[in-house]
């Protein structure tokens, strides 16, 4: 058992947008990115 690495997405409202959990950091930034620029 090793470390699972997890991500969340809050809207400015501070509500829960999203959660990526068992990421791989590499590319995970831009998956990030991608959905926050898609709260508008």
């Amino acid at each position: 058992m090793g470390m699972e690495r997890s991500s969340f997405l809050v809207g400015a409202d501070g509500k829960l947008v999203r959660i990526w959990r068992k990421v791989k950091p590499a590319a995970h930034a831009a998956e990030v990115l991608k959905a926050a620029a898609a709260l508008g």
